[in-house]
């Protein structure tokens, strides 16, 4: 019997909470999880909520926590007036707008905090949901300082300052990640390693972060070319990574040499007259000082450098550079180098005094040389080789091969060293008058200007037959008189004529003066006259081709052989015509008939 009460009280007890459980309001508070936003702009956290049942007398407010103590910001009653807290963090930068929504202006770093909506049904209950604002702001440009002007010396038991690498006014908390010839150095912190980074964090008053990292490490001979860089990392809203970089610093090193080498710095082969630089370096640092020997005799040189001014072919000959490294004594610092200055000699010409000769003799020259290596020789005038082998011989049988003559050498091997000498040759001789060039002029009397150009040596005298008014002038090897005077009838008859003559001869020239063509107004009148007729005739032959073509069909109407004459085809075969013409006319009209009656046309024979 107990048992039977016992399960019925169970029973009702059951019943009675689950009519609660039903009968209970429900308030659903709904917010982002996060919120991101950069520095100084505004930010939005969107806050919505159902009740079940409905409630009219709703309240939601805005909280955030502070070191584990919620404050609220702001509230707002539904339908009524929102209002925001005094004498918090966000006084003056706060509102709730009518869909609750919170909205924070000027956003600092410090405003990045956890924010609760909370709703409060009354009666019906109250719920809440919290959501992270976050707050971003990218860092400047880290700067990256080498630790010391002074070298770093290879093979140290500890490890060396290589520089440090600072960003500032970053948020959230930047990442400095250390390079080393594009590729990142593993962030270690523990001092013992060779290579290891000492990191420093500043958060600012304005609450953005400062981040410094120190490199150290214990570089070796390998690192004296190595590149060192520093990147900073940073986030920005929607999980973007971002990273900027660092100049880029050497290191400066002290390692011992291990060879040495001497180089010639001169491009191409080596000729007289140019400056010879020759280097002598090890691959050691600092470089350590050099003796400089030519011929196992001792020349002067300075930091590694022995230069020669205006060389010559006395200083052919074995270099050597030596060097004592005091940190590697086992080290052999010797370089050698074969040193060859090229040249060639003046150009020889025989016979070397100026030639002259009579028109029509021959002349010859020889022109040697010497030369470091095989050296070519040519014979030019002006830009023609004239000659090969060094041999040039002239037949003066032309003026045209008065003037001076080149003897040019070049070692081919060796571009820019060449030679050369000049020979003169003058060819004396009677005067030869060029081809004459007449004269012309508008009308008898005019006056005339006639021009005489004469070879010769010694310069030949003029005379014109009939006299004028003359200059002379000379134009490389010939003379040029020029005369001018009236073209009267007896010039216009006889022409004009051009003597010279010096020690060795004379030549006479007779230049012709003649009258310019024209067109005169009869010549015009012509030719109008005859381009007129030309016009007229073709006229005239248009007109009567049309004529006779009218009466060709006339004629053909009027003996019905047109078909458009409407009269049933006939043949005319046999007949008489006129010039023996035989005319045959067809006509489609039995075509016609064979197609209205469904009657075959008879087939043409």
């Amino acid at each position: 019997m107990d048992g039977i009460k016992f399960g019925h009280a169970w029973l009702v007890c059951t019943l009675l909470l689950c009519a609660l459980q039903l009968c209970r309001a429900l308030v659903t508070v709904n917010v982002a999880p996060k919120v991101e936003v950069l520095k100084d702009q505004t930010a939005k956290l969107p806050c919505t909520y159902t009740v079940s049942p409905a409630s009219s007398n709703n309240i939601v407010e805005w909280h955030i926590e502070l070191q584990g103590n919620r404050k609220r910001v702001a509230y707002r009653t539904q339908g009524g007036e929102a209002k925001s807290d005094k004498d918090t963090p966000l006084s003056g930068r706060v509102s709730i707008s009518d869909d609750f929504t919170l909205t924070v202006t000027s956003i600092q770093p410090s405003d990045g905090l956890v924010f609760f909506c909370s709703v409060n049904a009354g009666p019906a209950g109250s719920g809440e949901a919290s959501t992270m604002l976050k707050v971003f702001f990218a860092p400047e440009k880290p700067t990256l300082t080498q630790a010391s002007t002074q070298a770093i010396s290879v093979g140290q038991p500890t490890s060396s300052e290589i520089g440090t690498c600072v960003t500032m006014n970053g948020h959230p908390q930047p990442r400095i990640i250390w390079f080393k010839d594009g590729q990142p150095l593993a962030e270690v912190k523990d001092r013992k390693e060779k290579t290891y980074m000492v990191p420093s964090l500043v958060k600012e008053a304005s609450g953005l972060y400062t981040v410094k990292s120190t490199l150290y490490m214990q570089p070796s001979k390998a690192d004296k070319d190595s590149v060192f860089q520093c990147t900073v990392e940073f986030s920005l809203p929607g999980d973007q990574i971002k990273q900027k970089k660092s100049d880029t610093i050497n290191l400066n090193l002290n390692y011992p040499s291990e060879t040495a080498t001497f180089a010639l710095l001169n491009p191409g082969a080596v000729k007289e007259g140019d400056n010879i630089t020759m280097k002598c370096e090890t691959d050691g640092n600092p470089q350590p000082e050099f003796d400089f020997t030519k011929d196992d005799k001792p020349v002067f040189g300075q930091g590694g450098l022995l230069m020669l001014k205006s060389g010559k072919r006395t200083d052919t000959g074995v270099y050597k550079c030596k060097a004592i490294d005091f940190d590697n004594l086992d080290a052999d610092l010797t370089g050698e180098i074969i040193l060859s200055v090229h040249y060639i000699d003046p150009m020889n010409v025989s016979p070397a005094k100026p030639q002259v000769v009579m028109l029509g003799d021959t002349v010859e020259w020889q022109c040697k040389t010497k030369a470091s290596a095989p050296h070519t020789v040519q014979w030019k005038k002006g830009s023609k080789v004239l000659s090969q082998d060094g041999t040039l011989s002239i037949k003066a049988d032309s003026y045209d091969k008065d003037g001076e003559y080149m003897c040019v050498g070049a070692v081919p091997s060796v571009p820019g060293l060449t030679g050369q000498a000049s020979a003169a040759l003058t060819i004396k001789g009677k005067p030869v008058i060029e081809t004459p060039l007449g004269g012309e002029v508008s009308k008898e009397g005019d006056e005339v200007s006639l021009r005489c150009s004469a070879h010769g040596s010694p310069a030949p005298q003029f005379t014109w037959k009939p006299s004028g008014k003359e200059s002379v002038t000379v134009e490389g090897n010939k003379a040029v008189s020029t005369v001018t005077l009236p073209a009267n009838a007896a010039v216009m008859k006889d022409g004009v004529t051009c003597e010279v003559a010096n020690e060795h001869g004379t030549d006479s020239k007779t230049f012709s003066v003649s009258l310019k063509r024209a067109l005169d107004s009869a010549d015009r009148a012509d030719q109008q006259q005859g381009g007129s007729s030309g016009v007229v005739i073709a006229v005239v032959v248009c007109v009567l081709l049309l004529l006779l073509l009218v009466a060709l069909i006339y004629f053909l109407n009027k003996k019905s052989k047109l078909p458009c004459a409407k009269k049933d085809k006939k043949q005319v075969a046999d007949a008489e015509v006129n010039n023996d013409i035989v005319v045959e006319m067809k006509t489609d009209k039995a075509n016609e008939e064979a197609g209205l009656l469904n009657k075959r046309p008879p087939a043409e024979q």
